[in-house]
C-alpha cells in the first residue's frame, strides 16, 4: 500500500513538474506571441475583412468579393473556388491523420470523443468572428457618428460602450459566449477524464481541422452565391455569362495539371523503362489536356484591372532584373573578398555601405546622376561610347526598342529605360548585403575539401563549379528567397525616382495599391483586396522556391 501511494505521489509530482515547465515557457512566449499576432496576423485578418466590405473612409457595406472581382476579373471565381476547395481538402486530411496517427495506431478508441470536442471549439472560433466581425465597423463608425459634435474622450468611450450593446452585436456575442464557455467546458473534461496520450494536442488538432474544414466550406458557399448573382445579373441585362461554366473548365484544367504532376513523380521511381515511358507519354497528354482548358484563364482576366496587371507586369520586369544580377555581382564580390588579399575588411565596409544608407538619400542621388540634361554625368559618360544622351528616368519606352527600333513586339521590348535604371539602383544597393551573407557562406565551408581538390588536379572553375556552388546553396536560396520578396514589396525607390513621363513604365504593384488608398476619393476595400492578391503572389512564389529548393539545395 504504501509502495503504491508512493508511486501516485510520484506521478503527481512528475504532473506538477511538467505543468510549471509548460506553463513557465509559455509565460515567456506570450509576450513574444503577443506582439506576432497584434503586428502580423491581426492586421492580415483585418486587411482581409475590409476587402469583403465597401470601404471609403468608413466601412459602408458588406460586398463579398467583388473587390476581388474587380481586380482580377471573372479569374477571382477560379481562385476563391479553389481556395475553398483546398481549405475543404486540408481539413478533411487533418482530421484523417490525426484519427490514423493517435486513434487508430495507438488504440485509443476514447479519443474519438475529442472530435467532438474539436467541431464545438472550431464552432466557438467561428461564432467569435462573427461577433467580432459586427462589433468592429460598429467601432470605426464611432468618428462618423461623432461628426458636428463636441467630441471628447468620455464622449467618446460611451459610444465605444454603446457598440456592445446593438441588437445585432449583443446577439451574435451571447451565442459566441455560450460556445466558447461549453467548448472550454468539454475540452477541459474532456482532456483530464480520457486520460489520453497527448490529449491536448489531438484536441488541438481536431479543432483546427474542422476550422479548416468549416473555413473552406464557408469559402466554397461565398463564391458559389457571388456566380449566381453575377450569372442573375447578366441574365437580367439580357447578356450570357457563363462563369460557372469557366470556373469548371478551369478547375478541370489545373485537376489535369496536379494529375500529370503526381503520374510524373510516381513514374520517375518506376523499376522499367517502359513503365517510365508510358508514364512520361500519359502525362504528356495530361499537361496538354490540362493546358487546353486552362487556356480558358486569359479570357477570364479580360475584365480585369488592366492598371494591375501592368502593375504585376513590370513588377515581374524588376525582379528578374534586379535578382539574378545583385545575386551574381555579390557572389562574384564575395568570392574575390575571400582570397588573400590586402585591405579586404575596408572593401567589405565599402560594399556595404549602399545597403545602410537612406534610401530617399540615395535615390535622389542616382536621379542627379541620371538626369536627363544633356550636361549630366551620366550622359557624359555614356558620350565617351558614341551613345547619344538619354531621358533615362523620362523614358518609358522599353531597352528592346530603344536598341532595335519601334518594329520590337510588345513582348520583346522588355523594361523601359526609367525601370533599368531603378534596377541598377537596387542592384548597387542590395549587392553589398548578398556580398556579406556570401562571405559568411564561404567562411562555412572547410578548407580540406579545397586542398584535397587541388591535389586531385582540379582547376579553378572545378573547385568552384563543384566545390564551391553546391555548398553556397543554402546561401544562394535564402538570399533569392529575401531578394525576390524584396522586389515584390518594393516601394521607396520607386516612388521617390518615379517621374510624371514614365510613371506606368515604373509603376509596381506597390505603387498602384498606394495610389488607390492615398487619391482623392479612397477605396480601402478595393486597395486591401489588392494587397491581398500581392500577398498571395507572394505566397505561391515563397511556396514554389521553397519546392525547388526541398531538391536542390544541398545543406552538407
Amino acid at each position: 500500500m504504501t509502495t503504491q501511494r508512493q508511486s501516485i505521489s510520484l506521478q503527481l509530482g512528475r504532473r506538477r513538474r511538467i505543468l510549471v515547465e509548460n506553463l513557465t515557457a509559455y509565460a515567456f512566449l506570450l509576450p513574444a506571441g503577443i506582439l506576432i499576432f497584434v503586428f502580423g496576423i491581426f492586421p492580415l485578418i483585418f486587411a482581409f475583412f475590409v476587402s469583403l466590405n465597401r470601404w471609403r473612409r468608413f466601412p459602408d457595406e458588406y460586398v463579398g468579393i467583388q473587390n476581388y472581382q474587380r481586380a482580377l476579373g471573372d479569374f477571382a471565381y477560379v481562385l476563391f473556388f479553389w481556395l475553398g476547395l483546398a481549405l475543404l481538402i486540408w481539413g478533411g486530411l487533418w482530421l484523417i491523420r490525426a484519427v490514423q496517427r493517435e486513434v487508430i495506431q495507438k488504440r485509443q478508441w476514447r479519443g474519438l470523443a475529442l472530435l467532438i470536442v474539436g467541431g464545438v471549439n472550431a464552432a466557438a472560433a467561428l461564432l467569435f468572428i462573427q461577433w467580432f466581425s459586427r462589433l468592429l465597423p460598429a467601432v470605426l463608425n464611432i468618428p462618423r457618428e461623432l461628426r458636428g459634435q463636441d467630441a471628447s474622450g468620455g464622449l467618446f468611450v460611451s459610444k465605444f460602450i454603446e457598440s456592445f450593446s446593438l441588437p445585432e452585436v449583443q446577439a451574435a456575442g451571447g451565442e459566441m459566449l455560450a460556445a466558447v464557455v461549453i467548448g472550454s467546458v468539454l475540452s477541459g473534461l474532456a482532456v483530464r477524464g480520457l486520460r489520453l496520450d497527448s490529449g491536448g494536442g489531438l484536441l488541438w488538432r481536431f479543432s483546427a481541422g474542422w476550422l479548416l474544414l468549416t473555413v473552406g466550406g464557408l469559402t466554397l458557399d461565398l463564391v458559389l452565391r457571388a456566380i449566381q448573382a453575377a450569372a442573375e445579373a447578366a441574365q437580367s441585362s439580357g447578356t450570357e455569362l457563363p462563369i460557372g461554366f469557366q470556373v469548371v473548365v478551369i478547375s478541370a484544367g489545373a485537376g489535369l495539371m496536379l494529375a500529370a504532376y503526381a503520374l510524373w513523380r510516381f513514374s520517375i521511381g518506376a523499376a522499367s523503362d517502359r513503365r517510365l515511358l508510358l508514364g512520361g507519354m500519359a502525362a504528356a497528354a495530361l499537361v496538354v489536356g490540362g493546358y487546353a482548358l486552362v487556356a480558358e484563364a486569359p479570357r477570364m482576366l479580360a475584365s480585369a484591372d488592366r492598371d494591375m496587371l501592368e502593375g504585376f507586369s513590370v513588377t515581374i520586369m524588376y525582379s528578374l532584373g534586379s535578382v539574378p544580377i545583385q545575386l551574381a555581382v555579390g557572389l562574384g564580390l564575395a568570392y574575390l573578398l575571400f582570397q588573400k588579399v590586402k585591405g579586404k575588411t575596408l572593401f567589405r565596409m565599402i560594399f556595404f555601405l549602399p545597403y545602410i544608407m537612406p534610401f530617399i538619400a540615395t535615390s535622389m542621388v542616382f536621379t542627379l546622376l541620371f538626369s536627363h540634361r544633356q550636361d549630366s554625368i551620366i550622359n557624359h559618360l555614356v558620350g565617351f561610347f558614341g551613345v547619344p544622351p538619354q531621358k533615362w528616368l523620362l523614358e518609358p519606352t522599353g531597352i528592346g526598342r530603344l536598341l532595335f527600333g519601334p518594329q520590337i513586339p510588345d513582348w520583346l521590348a522588355g523594361p523601359g529605360l526609367a525601370l533599368v535604371v531603378i534596377i541598377i539602383y537596387t542592384v548597387w544597393t542590395y549587392a553589398g548585403y548578398a556580398t556579406v551573407v556570401f562571405l559568411a557562406g564561404l567562411g562555412n565551408i572547410s578548407g580540406e575539401l579545397y586542398e584535397a581538390a587541388r591535389i586531385d588536379g582540379a582547376s579553378g572553375w572545378g573547385v568552384f563549379r563543384y566545390i564551391t556552388l553546391p555548398l553556397l546553396s543554402p546561401t544562394t536560396f535564402f538570399l533569392s528567397l529575401v531578394a525576390t520578396i524584396g522586389t515584390f514589396q518594393a516601394f521607396t525607390q520607386l516612388w521617390v525616382m518615379r517621374t510624371p513621363a514614365s510613371t506606368r513604365a515604373v509603376d509596381t504593384v506597390s505603387i498602384y495599391i498606394f495610389e488607390r488608398i492615398t487619391d482623392a476619393s479612397p477605396n480601402y476595400g478595393y486597395g486591401a483586396a489588392l494587397s491581398f492578391v500581392l500577398f498571395m503572389v507572394i505566397l505561391a512564389l515563397t511556396f514554389i522556391q521553397n519546392r525547388v529548393a526541398a531538391r536542390r539545395v544541398f545543406y552538407g
